[in-house]
């Protein structure tokens, strides 16, 4: 059988493989072809198909997927559990030993989210956790007209030199680190430890879409969504739904929250969660762009 993704007969089976990629681009696929054809477990590195509250609405795949080869970390947090880049990697840590205590196997992680495969490859700092005062603060200056400028300016010149300053959830991270610790971020980040995963023993792929094959992709996949069941899921947690959680943050929840809730009909909450996912999409590309250049690209246009 030709495989579906060339790339998959240039990888060793005993070296681990990451996949970076923007949502909607294929990366479970290539995953999950990788562990049908050599071996390993697909870990998930998507921070918002952790949440056990989602399943239609971030892709997680599907339970006949999950039949077809080895799947961690998908959907085992339920919603009001603290969680974090920290916790993702100390349980990627437990997984690699267990295969590894096992007698061989791979694993191949998968997922959008830049920051959790960074910290998989390039290590992360132990920083102390936020306070929760600290954290409702920080939630309130980022609701506050002008509040985002004022983190900004109370940063140290290294952290705002360093960090995406027109990211929002960047900048609340680096203002809550120097609240809480009285440290700069990037004076914690000048002390992180080795990689968990070898980046000169591992193979890591980027996928690379074509743009209006990417956003043809996200719009049918979305009313896909829909047809499985997305709006009952949603519906589901409208009396635990609170905006500044971070299962909240799932692409497209705030829309289809607005239309059930009588704010905005039905089509323009479509519209509205396309078009965010279409700017997600774009976040992510910016990312990997600028912070894994070193990682192989594997271009997609059809």
């Amino acid at each position: 059988m030709t495989p579906r993704h060339p790339i998959v007969n240039e990888l060793h089976p005993d070296r681990h493989v990451l996949i970076a990629g923007p949502t909607a681009s294929g990366k479970s696929a290539l995953a999950l072809e990788i562990a049908e054809r050599q071996g390993g477990t697909i870990v998930n590195a998507d921070a918002l198909q952790v949440w056990s509250c989602w399943r239609v609405l971030t892709a997680r795949p599907p339970a006949g997927d999950e039949d077809r080869a080895p799947h961690a970390l998908y959907g085992h947090v339920a919603p009001g559990r603290a969680y974090s880049v920290g916790a993702w990697l100390a349980e990627v840590a437990a997984l690699k030993d267990m295969v590894t205590d096992s007698g061989g196997g791979r694993l191949i992680v998968v997922g959008g989210t830049g920051l959790y495969l960074n910290a998989l490859s390039r290590g992360l700092a132990v920083i102390p956790p936020t306070p929760p005062e600290i954290r409702a603060e920080g939630d309130r200056l980022s609701r506050e007209p002008g509040g985002l400028e004022q983190m900004i300016e109370a940063l140290d010149l290294s952290t705002r030199t360093r960090i995406d300053l027109q990211n929002p959830v960047r900048v609340q991270r680096a203002w809550e680190v120097l609240s809480t610790t009285g440290r700069g971020i990037a004076a914690w980040q000048a002390e992180t430890p080795p990689p968990l995963i070898d980046p000169g023993a591992a193979h890591l792929l980027v996928l690379d879409p074509d743009r209006d094959w990417l956003a043809e992709r996200i719009a049918r996949r979305f009313h896909l969504m829909l047809r499985q069941g997305a709006l009952d899921e949603v519906r589901a947690i409208l009396p635990i739904w609170n905006p500044d959680a971070l299962w909240a943050k799932a692409i497209s929840a705030p829309e289809l929250v607005a239309h059930l809730q009588g704010h905005i009909d039905l089509d323009e909450a479509i519209g509205r969660a396309i078009i965010a996912t279409r700017q997600y999409a774009k976040a992510q590309r910016t990312f990997f762009r600028g912070r894994m250049r070193d990682w192989r690209r594997i271009e997609i246009s059809d």
